[in-house]
């Protein structure tokens, strides 16, 4: 039931259209001039206003105006007897849904007004939609509560409502794309277009057609025109994920697009004005790749006029419990689970793991391993099979990159992981841990009061399910 004003200056008309739409079951009120129309719609919001044309003083067009301004939303559809193209268009120009001219037949009013309001349906639940996914796209489902990740979103939601362009570090896997959906979401584009391009998974030639366009015969295969990524953008963000990947001659257009604000489609002779904010991102040292010749020193200063790094998973440690609690919950119900909770040990092998794939990783591991469980919670040996620690290929690493090695850091985490395997395999018993890494008991203490290891306790009641006994806390006679 959608609710109408008929507005017409001829009682009959008024009365026919009000008996015709209240058999439809829609709650029909009636103006006999616009003046009485207006001074309604300043008390009430009408779903659809159907109004003539030609009325004295405030006529059908004047009325179309105070409707748009007072109540953008509400559908208005125009009658006439004096039909004519004039009308017709500058009735359409001005907002109107459509156009009927007298007289008219029972059965299309009834289809252009079902018309109406199902767009003025579909215009709300996208508005709906889009809400929705902002809320998503906001803050909460970037999980991180340890120093260095509210730092990132305290910059984040400094920076959201700029428009100076935004280039995102991390290496891969840290969710760059995710904080770009954030900055998007939380900006004054939100209700326009986000866009994301990966260009370094397509080839130079397919890049320039996505991300700019083409025209029909430009090459082979352009079998018409195609509008670019960045007229989708226009008013929105466009994300360019890995932008060290582009060639030079992308790198040109894009230094192009960022000065001028404008671009040709290949094959184009005209110029494209867009307005669109750039967040670009990358895993790589960019000013490396500028002393290499890869990369233009411009376009980087372009691009990175606010620059935001993203921490790899092996210093968040702090957020990795509640990244496992967010996976956990994900995946019991896109995967039809019901896993109660990580236990503690196992809980203490993903904090102590590398996570060379930062937070991707973490996530693919979790999955696969509630795949394939089949008790009410996740342990330790559930876990081990699918961590990839990779101790071995450390030490066999011989190679030293071009950019030099820390040594000492590659030797720290060395000892770091063995001593908490061997602290794994003896169940924690100290003792045992130091017979099978060949130490005295005193050293093997120091290494681990050096490096911080302690025996994990009981993990976030909240993991393990309420009707569970929690574990005792026993004195640590392990020594």
């Amino acid at each position: 039931m959608a609710k109408i004003l008929v507005v017409d200056n001829e009682k009959s008309m008024r009365d026919f259209l009000a008996i015709v739409l209240e058999k439809e079951d829609h709650q029909v009120s009636v103006a006999e001039n616009g003046e009485v129309a207006v001074q309604r719609l300043e008390k009430e919001i009408f779903d659809l206003v159907i109004s003539d044309i030609k009325m004295p003083k405030v006529g059908g067009i004047e009325l179309l105006k105070k409707v748009k301004e007072a109540s953008p939303d509400t559908v208005v559809v125009m009658m006439t007897a004096f039909a004519s193209t004039e009308n017709a268009i500058e009735a359409m120009k001005e907002g109107a849904y459509d156009y009927l001219t007298k007289p008219f037949k029972i059965e299309e009013v009834k289809l252009i007004i079902h018309n109406a309001l199902e767009k003025k349906q579909l215009k709300a639940e996208n508005v709906l939609l889009k809400r929705e996914l902002m809320d998503q796209s906001r803050f909460s489902h970037i999980v991180g509560r340890g120093e260095k990740m509210n730092k990132v979103l305290e910059l984040v939601q400094k920076v959201a409502d700029s428009r100076s362009n935004i280039l995102i570090f991390g290496e891969s896997g840290t969710g760059k794309e995710l904080i770009a959906r954030a900055i998007h979401y939380n900006s004054s584009r939100r209700d326009k277009a986000f866009v994301t391009v990966n260009c370094g998974a397509l080839p130079e030639a397919l890049l320039e057609s996505e991300l700019f366009g083409h025209m029909k015969g430009s090459f082979t295969g352009a079998v018409a025109n195609k509008e670019g990524l960045f007229e989708v953008a226009h008013e929105g963000t466009i994300f360019l994920d890995e932008i060290g990947d582009t060639s030079p001659a992308i790198q040109v257009k894009l230094l192009r697009v960022l000065q001028e604000k404008e671009f040709r489609r290949v094959g184009g002779m005209k110029n494209i004005q867009v307005d669109v904010r750039i967040i670009a991102a990358t895993n790589q040292d960019l000013e490396r790749a500028i002393e290499e010749g890869r990369f233009r020193e411009d376009l980087y200063y372009r691009l990175d006029v606010i620059p935001i790094e993203l921490p790899p998973l092996r210093e968040r440690e702090e957020d990795i419990p509640l990244l496992a609690e967010y996976f956990l919950k994900h995946f019991n119900q896109s995967l039809g689970k019901q896993i109660k909770g990580i236990e503690p040990e196992a809980m203490n092998l993903l904090i102590n793991n590398e996570w060379r794939g930062n937070v991707r990783e973490l996530e693919n591991v979790i999955e696969r391993v509630m795949a394939l469980a089949s008790g009410p919670y996740l342990n330790a040996d559930d876990f081990r099979d699918h961590l990839q620690r990779q101790i071995s290929g450390m030490t066999l690493q011989t190679e030293i990159p071009k950019e030099g090695l820390n040594l000492e850091g590659l030797i720290s985490k060395i000892e770091k992981e063995f001593l908490l395997k061997a602290l794994e395999e003896s169940h924690w018993v100290k003792k045992e841990a130091a017979r099978r890494l060949h130490l005295d008991f005193r050293s093997f203490r120091y290494r681990l009061d050096k490096y911080g290891i302690r025996k994990p306790k009981p993990f976030a009641a909240r993991d393990l399910s309420q009707d569970r006994e929690p574990e005792e806390e026993s004195s640590d006679s392990s020594d």
